[in-house]
């Protein structure tokens, strides 16, 4: 598995942690996620190949968030 890490702006507590993370377990070829508002950041471990960093920010923007190369 690769790990993309990603930086997310706007999240401010659990729950918003819990959104991103939800919205790129829902990216085909995410096998996880790990998410913190404290860093402004999204640590996600991939099936090479299947998914990009482009992929994931939009699923991140998708939501409501501001998500960029970290």
């Amino acid at each position: 598995m690769d790990t993309i890490t990603i930086k997310v702006d706007g999240m401010t507590c659990g729950h918003c942690e819990m959104t991103v993370k939800n919205s790129l377990l829902a990216v085909k070829g995410v096998k996880e996620a790990k998410v913190n508002h404290n860093t402004s950041s999204a640590e996600v471990k991939i099936k090479p190949g299947k998914v990009s960093e482009k992929d994931l920010i939009n699923a991140v923007n998708e939501v409501g968030y501001t998500a960029s190369s970290a």
